[in-house]
């Protein structure tokens, strides 16, 4: 789940996710909320501690559009997050731009050193997804598996793609997929346990 700036800045984030589980009786382990690079380095000592609130409920975090902010290495070490998102701006180009290619490399081997998953955002090419497949990042997320569809839709085609066999080839989803609210595919070819999850407690 997106969280905006001013959502994220509010003093009562926290008490307001942990109300949203007890209403939704969600698993705190089944929502992973999405912070930008950017909204992180505003004030990072304040941005820390706020995830680390969070993290400390069960959820989980990950980074947007990684690679587009202002954060050093040393910096990212102290974030506790369990992903990194790579931007779609390094993704479009993958299957003739070296430099594309050699960022998102060295993201997919960055996050796996620090024990993170990796998801490339913006895939609308097989040759995009072979490459990634490939060099093992973890999820993908984009038009190629299909464009956004009515939350009501989520379940059924959640459903397809746990049927998908494990190393199926890189093949859009049935018609009528999502792609930003639950078409996170990993690169086994089968849809996340937790946005499934997620979807059901809609």
């Amino acid at each position: 789940m997106n969280v905006s700036p001013r959502q994220f800045e509010e003093a009562r984030l926290v008490e307001r996710v942990a109300a949203a589980l007890d209403d939704s009786r969600l698993a705190p382990a089944l929502l992973e909320l999405e912070v930008t690079e950017s909204l992180i380095m505003r004030d990072m000592p304040k941005s820390v501690e706020r995830m680390r609130e969070l993290k400390a409920m069960g959820v989980s975090l990950s980074i947007d559009d990684f690679g587009t902010g202002y954060s050093s290495l040393s910096s990212l070490k102290t974030f506790p997050i369990s992903r990194l998102k790579i931007d779609k701006s390094f993704v479009s180009e993958l299957a003739d731009n070296a430099d594309d290619q050699a960022i998102a490399m060295a993201v997919i081997s960055l996050g796996h050193k620090l024990n993170l998953r990796v998801i490339a955002e913006g895939v609308e090419t097989e040759q995009q997804c072979a490459f990634l497949r490939e060099n093992e990042c973890d999820e993908m997320q984009g038009y190629l598996f299909s464009r956004p569809v009515p939350a009501g839709e989520i379940a059924d085609m959640l459903e397809a793609h746990v049927s998908m066999p494990v190393g199926c080839p890189c093949i859009p989803a049935p018609a009528g997929a999502s792609v930003e609210a639950a078409a996170l595919i990993d690169a086994a070819g089968t849809a996340p346990a937790a946005a499934r999850a997620a979807t059901e407690a809609m």
